[in-house]
């Protein structure tokens, strides 16, 4: 809020008030507090209702803090809100944690013809899940097929040695021979390469931990006032990445900080805390973004959330004009404008800043090599914030932090309701109706269609359906500048229907556009249709999708399955999977470079996360544990029964659920589960959990193989076994009768004679 507001509005009340009696009911604590100094500024006192201080409300009008939505008069009151005099702000919601991401790593199904993994063997193709009998006892196996015909069976309690391979869609794995030597010398090459660039990265960031800039001061209670202005309550993940950025601004080295977090999600409230610690210390910020419409969208966040501070906010793009580019400029550079918001002109030569302190970067990655040097020289010794809106898997983030620092928001907004997908044959009438309703209720659509050639021709024919309809056409032929004027009239409500190429796959956030219609959704990738889809349902309104087919006796097999994944993507079913699985591939992409892509390609995903992760690890020079793969050939049958699980995709969920328990409780935990789905688990099953129990001990003492051979039981530990001797000699003389210490240091075990 600019001062003469505020001093109008403080002459308002003050007016007001030789009639009424005036309450203002803030938000919180902090707006109170900051709406009092701006009345002191105006030389008006207005004191803060406290529970345990009387005032007296014929003096002065009175502040106080509750959850009012609006003010009202009643009678010789007059009731105002934090709202009414700093604007609308949004409902608070409460929000939840996401469960996402423990759906992704918990699971993964295996349909018969997936690319798998085996960690030693290489890439082959899943035939399916077998039982075979072996000697008196049966086992369930998991079948691979390699180059040749070449069969490996695994056992299903060793299901955490295989990977489902994870690759960009449309990536086609070379299949490997099973007991060749080609999957051995690609994973050892991959795993140079991703040492490699470890070693490169680790090596950028100690030299710039290692620099000095400027170390910003602590919180102050006007930075507590800032904060509460925030109208939502912080989610966990907000406040864990402002903690650490504020953390790093403390500190002396410049900070270089990654913060990941899809669009909607809370990345920009976090900015705004950083800018204001920044401009606290007389700092500027300065916020590069890649496209002007985001500029745009950011200056009016920004503003308005600044608004009653004296913080200076201003923007620098191509659509002001030249006089207008130069009052900016000149601004900056003499350090009368605090925070700047631009596209790449940010980085122009003519761009001088008076005090710059901190540099925020939203999606690096689009900005080009050129662009990308000039930002390195830019950020030299100023904190650095780089934002990026991609899918961050857990692997990926627990193997980058710890080369570089980085904050990650998972937590998205509970009223975020789900977006209705339907699959329907091209209607003209269907179109209409969509569209229509859309428009009834306030809201802009969005219609894809991905050909230039005839887009012209299919804007005409929506015309025709809605001729009183503002529609507007973007593609990526059309001048740069003429496609940001379409974008930003879009943007600023002034087109209702917006018929396009699938440019608008990814970009602005635009909460009043809630239908989408893509015309030949048969010709997508799911992971495109995943972020079109994307594009609508980014607030409390109910979105829908329509994905327009020519019929489904036209379309192909692999069309329609993947038509059918779409719409589980309410449900957070195998289509939500698959899409975000590829979204967090091309984002690892973006992240590590195009050359990481192809060794991802080359190994799969998964286990590319797990080397690199190692790779840091042993770069950092912290000491790994030795890694034990226990062998139990405990000749028993231990499976989970067809009677007991039917469908085969469950079983085989719930047997990499057994498999990937790394503590004792975990397993405990799965035995609730199963009682609790499926009834009382069988003794077939909870042999299973024991072996597994065993297994996860076995682990723990460093031993290598557990072995039945004809009632006995041969024990071999590792020369690193956490036994000591005492314990080893303590064994052998209490448990002598049916003990025996072999000579190449392994543990003999006699059946136990019941008298």
């Amino acid at each position: 809020m600019e001062r003469k507001e505020i001093k109008d509005l403080a002459a308002r009340i003050k007016e007001l008030h030789r009639q009424y009696f005036i309450f203002i009911v803030c938000s919180s604590d902090g707006q109170a507090k900051r709406l009092k100094e701006l009345f002191y500024e105006s030389r008006s006192e207005v004191p803060i209702l406290k529970n345990s201080i009387a005032v007296n409300c014929s003096e002065s009008p009175v502040i106080t803090t509750g959850g009012l939505g609006r003010g009202f008069v009643s009678g010789s009151s007059i009731i105002l809100t934090g709202r009414d005099i700093f604007g609308e702000k949004p409902e608070f919601r409460a929000i939840k944690k996401s469960k996402v991401s423990r759906l992704i790593s918990s699971v993964e199904d295996f349909r018969e013809g997936d690319c798998l993994v085996h960690v030693e063997h290489g890439i082959g193709r899943f035939i399916g899940i077998r039982k075979q009998r072996v000697e008196d006892y049966e086992d369930d196996f998991i079948v691979i097929e390699y180059q040749g015909g070449g069969r490996l069976y695994v056992p299903l309690e060793r299901i955490d040695h295989v990977r489902k391979f994870n690759a960009p869609e449309g990536v086609k794995p070379k299949i490997d021979t099973l007991g060749g030597k080609t999957w051995q010398k690609t994973r050892q090459r991959v795993k140079q390469k991703i040492r490699d660039m470890a070693e490169r990265l680790l090596s950028i960031y100690a030299r710039r931990s290692s620099d000095q800039g400027h170390a910003f001061s602590g919180d102050t209670e006007l930075h507590r006032e800032f904060d509460g202005f925030f109208p939502y309550e912080e989610t966990a993940d907000q406040l864990t990445s402002i903690e650490e950025i504020k953390r790093d601004m403390e500190n002396k080295a410049p900070m270089d900080r990654l913060l990941c977090g899809d669009v909607g999600y809370g990345k920009t409230e976090v900015v705004m805390r950083a800018a204001f610690k920044a401009v606290y210390d007389s700092r500027q910020a300065a916020v590069l973004v890649p496209t002007t419409i985001l500029a745009e969208q950011h200056y009016e966040t920004f503003r308005s959330r600044f608004s009653a501070f004296p913080v200076k906010v201003d923007f620098l793009s191509r659509f002001k004009s030249k006089s207008e580019q130069k009052k900016t400029l000149n601004a900056l550079a003499e350090g009368n404008i605090d925070i700047i918001i631009g596209t790449h002109r940010l980085l122009a030569k003519d761009v001088k800043y008076f005090n710059l302190g901190l540099l925020v970067i939203d999606e690096e990655h689009k900005f080009g090599v050129a662009h990308k040097e000039k930002i390195k020289a830019l950020a030299t010794s100023v904190d650095v914030l780089t934002l990026s809106a991609t899918p961050i898997p857990r692997t990926l983030h627990m193997a980058l932090s710890g080369i570089r620092a980085m904050s990650v928001i998972e937590t998205p907004p509970e009223d975020r309701m789900a977006v209705k997908s339907i699959v329907t044959r091209f209607n003209p009438q269907t179109i209409k109706e969509a569209l229509q309703k859309e428009l009834d209720r306030g809201g802009q659509a969005f219609f894809v269609h991905n050909r230039i050639q005839d887009i012209f021709k299919m804007a005409n024919s929506i015309r025709e359906l809605l001729p009183y309809a503002r529609i507007s056409i973007a593609h990526g032929q059309m001048m740069e500048k003429e496609l940001e004027h379409v974008m930003r009239s879009f943007f600023r409500k002034e087109v209702d229907v917006l018929v396009s190429t699938a440019i608008i796959g990814s970009g602005l956030d635009i909460p009043s556009a809630n239908t989408i219609i893509i015309n030949r959704a048969d010709r997508f990738g799911l992971a495109d249709l995943y972020q079109l889809r994307g594009r609508v349902g980014r607030s409390s309104v109910k979105g829908y999708s329509y994905f327009l087919i020519p019929g489904e006796d036209i379309i192909t097999e692999d069309a329609r399955k993947k038509l059918e994944a779409i719409q589980e993507l309410s449900y957070l079913g195998a289509g939500f999977r698959l899409a975000l699985k590829d979204l967090e591939i091309r984002g690892a992409g973006n992240l590590l470079g195009a050359e990481q892509s192809g060794h991802i390609e080359a190994i799969g995903f998964d286990l590319y996360m797990e080397m690199l992760e190692s790779a840091v690890a042993e770069l950092k020079g912290e000491r790994a544990a030795p890694k034990i793969d226990p062998v139990l050939d405990l000749r028993i049958t231990a499976v989970i029964p067809e009677y007991y699980i039917e469908n085969p995709d469950l079983r085989l969920g719930i047997y990499r659920k057994i498999s990937s328990a790394r503590e004792i409780s975990s397993l405990k935990d799965i035995t609730h589960e199963l009682r609790d789905r499926f009834g009382e688990p069988p003794s077939d099953v909870l042999r299973l959990l024991e072996i597994m129990e065993l297994k996860l001990l076995a682990i723990r003492l460093l031993i290598l193989k557990i072995q039945n051979i004809a009632g006995r039981f041969k024990i071999i530990l590792s020369p690193e076994t956490s036994l000591g001797a005492a314990q080893i000699s303590g064994l052998q003389k209490d448990r002598k009768k049916y003990l025996k210490f072999m000579p190449e240091g392994g543990i003999e075990v006699k059946p136990i004679k019941n008298n």
